[in-house]
């Protein structure tokens, strides 16, 4: 009994512990393309006040330069999460199907022992006040 606990308690874990990966995998893609975006209007405010909006212009600001780098960083490091973030989900889907899978297997037993229990009991404590 102890050991079925012992793994469920074990599947419930592995499962909470993909599904808080996933969350985090979210929130970190979510972080990315909100400061992908805030650089981007940095970036349109920097052309807007220099004049120049040809990245190979000489005269193109080095702040909107490095700013589009960052940009194209957060945007390629946000796609590279998104393929990690489908594995992640596949693998709590998994997770979750194998703890539901292990959940009932172990309910029906310990009801049936749950029943059988007070039907015992029952007996005894009226052979107990027949007596």
């Amino acid at each position: 009994m102890k050991s079925r606990d012992t793994a469920l308690r074990l599947r419930r874990f592995e499962a909470d512990d993909k599904a808080r990966k996933v969350s985090d995998l979210e929130h970190m893609i979510r972080d990315f393309e909100t400061m992908a975006t805030d650089l981007d209007r940095q970036i349109q405010a920097e052309e807007e006040r220099t004049g120049v909006r040809d990245t190979t212009h000489f005269a193109y600001s080095t702040f909107a330069k490095s700013a589009a780098q960052r940009r194209d960083n957060l945007k390629s490091s946000a796609a590279e999460l998104m393929q990690k973030l489908e594995a992640a989900q596949r693998e709590r889907d998994d997770a979750m199907e194998q703890l539901s899978r292990a959940t009932p297997s172990a309910n029906p037993r310990d009801e049936q022992s749950a029943r059988r229990r007070p039907d015992r009991s029952s007996n005894r404590s009226t052979g107990a006040a027949l007596r």
